[in-house]
């Protein structure tokens, strides 16, 4: 729907490492923002993220692209995250940049951009305020994060023009570390523990060596880390729920909210002792890489769900979308889910799959504390854990169609390991199938995977291997891959 009048609307707020497989219980901190936008609008149960690292999954938001086409390989300046090339090249192809410059609007950014400035402190930080530095110090009233953040996105609600529509994203870091929550809710869910999930804490068999090395049963001081930190998280999200509030209020005052879009998602999940994991989000599994996502907004009816796959590299899309430019201008990869919220399509002529990609990371030196792992890990518990290696380095085919719910992962290391999953039958992926999946799925599954890891643009949106409309022809598989397939087809056997 194109938005028209003075008082449209378009209002995002993403948050910083949720947990995923996301579920709203009686006890959730998110209480009100279900209500003010989930229950008034649609809920996706299968969103997902093109990538489960912060900057990697922010730059896949913001152009609409998979990693692979805006280069941003993990959370670093060296790693392309708002290094000069990335702003020369990507950032003014973003969608808030095009909303700005080619529909008209008026917009306005506050939060977590990328992660170049290490923003997220809840007290103790310096904000950059339209290029100006702006010091805060350890006040609640005056300095806590989260609130702060309400505050200036009211203050933009009250003050920007009425002759132009609006874009307003607000990216809050909580519940990312240090978990700082605010003086009244620091004794919340004193007994909630870390989801005892079928996959809490056990070996993680027939995976990657990097999940099998994780130590099983792990010590009582890890789950009680583990624990405390989904208590302190979940204690941050409530001052997220009051900012979701405040805001969607202060649009109901002003009239705006009938004419207004509000997206509430995230950039990445979370896993807090999975497979033996104590705490990260850099791993293939619906933990790291499924996301909450609700809207609210003109024509989308209330309590509703869908269950088709979307991605975070359909947000831009959609919001271009809804402000009527025409997204076949863009390099963009995703695709506009506005009919899906409108009801005018179904799973029928919607895609099948995803990409999800990730580049692991890995110290050149072996951790003082960890000798016998040698060089090569990362993200290192003082149990001798590691979140993370260089040959973590992945690339995932998640289908969601009629007929089939899976999950095709290859990692690039010297394995060529391969992991596939039946979510239906195993959602909680305790069970890897690539050796017994039958043959030709596998080479298809691994033909797409090729095919959606060099695509670009409207290449990206190709029929998935379920589709009704997907042709396969083994004759075009793709020659420099040649070696990946030999080499898989003699680790199923």
């Amino acid at each position: 729907m194109v938005l028209c009048g003075n008082s449209c609307g378009i209002k995002t707020v993403f948050k910083s490492l949720l947990v995923s497989c996301w579920t709203f219980s009686f006890q959730s901190p998110l209480t009100k923002t279900k209500k003010l936008i989930g229950d008034e609008g649609m809920s996706f149960s299968n969103a997902f993220v093109a990538s489960p690292l912060c900057c990697p999954s922010r730059a896949s938001i913001l152009t609409g692209k998979y990693p692979h086409n805006h280069r941003v390989l993990n959370n670093t300046l060296e790693g392309n995250c708002s290094s000069q090339a990335w702003q020369k090249s990507e950032e003014s192809h973003t969608f808030p940049a095009l909303l700005h410059s080619y529909a008209g609007y008026q917009t306005f950014f506050a939060g977590k951009y990328l992660n170049q400035e290490r923003n997220s402190k809840y007290y103790n930080y310096t904000l950059s305020v339209n290029g100006k530095p702006q010091k805060h110090g350890a006040d609640y009233s005056k300095d806590y994060l989260t609130d702060v953040l309400a505050n200036v996105s009211l203050d933009f609600l009250q003050y920007k023009s009425n002759y132009q529509p609006f874009f307003m994203m607000v990216s809050t870091p909580a519940p990312h570390s240090p978990w700082t929550a605010a003086p009244q809710y620091q004794n919340c869910f004193n007994t909630t523990k870390a989801p005892r999930d079928p996959n809490f804490n056990i070996h993680g068999k027939n995976k990657h060596w990097l999940i099998r090395q994780a130590k099983t049963p792990m010590t009582n001081s890890s789950v009680q880390f583990l624990d405390d930190a989904f208590r302190n998280r979940w204690r941050t999200l409530l001052s997220v729920d009051d900012l979701v509030e405040k805001i969607v209020k202060r649009l109901e005052v002003r009239g705006e909210l009938d004419n207004t879009y509000v997206f509430f998602t995230s950039d990445n999940g979370y896993h807090t002792g999975q497979f033996s994991l104590p705490l990260d989000k850099r791993q293939l599994y619906e933990f790291d890489i499924k996301v909450p996502l609700m809207v609210r907004g003109p024509n989308i009816k209330p309590n509703q769900t869908s269950r088709l796959a979307v991605a975070n590299i359909d947000l831009g899309p959609t919001i271009l979308d809804i402000a009527g430019y025409n997204v076949s201008k863009t390099q963009m990869d995703g695709m506009s889910f506005l009919p899906i919220m409108e009801g005018r399509m179904n799973s029928s002529s919607w895609r099948t799959d995803i990409l999800v990609e990730y580049e692991g990371e890995g110290r050149n030196v072996s951790d003082p504390a960890c000798p016998l792992l040698g060089p090569g890990v990362s993200e290192c518990f003082p149990d001798c854990v590691c979140e993370d290696s260089y040959n973590n380095t992945y690339a995932c085919v998640r289908i969601v169609a009629p007929s089939a719910n899976l999950q095709y992962c290859e990692f690039d290391d010297n394995e060529v390991f391969v992991e596939v999953y039946n979510v239906t039958a195993d959602p909680f992926q305790l069970t890897n199938i690539a050796k017994t999946i039958d043959q030709e799925v596998l080479e298809k599954m691994n033909h797409r995977l090729m095919m959606l890891q060099s695509c670009s643009g409207q290449s990206c949106r190709t029929p998935g291997v379920y589709d009704i409309r997907y042709n396969f022809d083994p004759r075009h598989m793709f020659t420099g891959h040649g070696w990946r397939l030999s080499r898989m087809r003699q680790r199923m056997k």
